[in-house]
This record gives C-alpha cells, sequence and structure tokens, in this order.
C-alpha cells in the first residue's frame, strides 16, 4: 500500500521531516521491496510507482508519502529525486 498527502507544515515540523536523512536517485528504472514500512517527503523529482497488478502511483515535490512493509513495486524516476526519509 501507498498513501500520498500534502502534509501540512505543523505535521512536517512536529515530525521534525527536515532532519531525516536526506536519498537521491537520477532517472533511472528499477524494482524496489520495502522490508519495513518507509516515511518519506518528496523535495524534488518526478516518479511513478508501479505495482505488481499494473496500477500506478505518481508522486512527486512536496508529496508526503508513505509506503508499507512488504510492498513490492517498480520505481520509474522521470526527473532526478531527492527525498526525505524515515524507517520504520
Amino acid at each position: 500500500m501507498i498513501h500520498v498527502e500534502k502534509a501540512s507544515e505543523e505535521k512536517l515540523t512536529e515530525l521534525n521531516v527536515r532532519s531525516w536523512p536526506v536519498w537521491t536517485k537520477e532517472i533511472s528504472e528499477f524494482p524496489w521491496k520495502y522490508d519495513e514500512a518507509e516515511t518519506c517527503l518528496i523535495l524534488e523529482g518526478d516518479v511513478e510507482v508501479i505495482m505488481p497488478d499494473g496500477q500506478v502511483v505518481r508522486i512527486g515535490k512536496g508529496d508526503f508519502v508513505v509506503f508499507s512493509k512488504g510492498l513490492e513495486c517498480t520505481w520509474k524516476v522521470h526527473s532526478p529525486v531527492r527525498k526525505h526519509y524515515k524507517f520504520g
């Protein structure tokens, strides 16, 4: 499961999101499996997350995203990504 929202500044501050590590990725396509839940804030980029059933979730700048533990998907990065992330 993927949950996408536009989080309020209050929520981002409360969770201290800007202190989380930053991950970057160039334009590419790759399979991914989440061994644990991940929460992230997309700082830059444009990504299609493709589910095994073919469903596509588009994420980009400003999106606050939660990926469930056990999720298997393919990331198709259309423009370079920068994101704050936290596991668990």
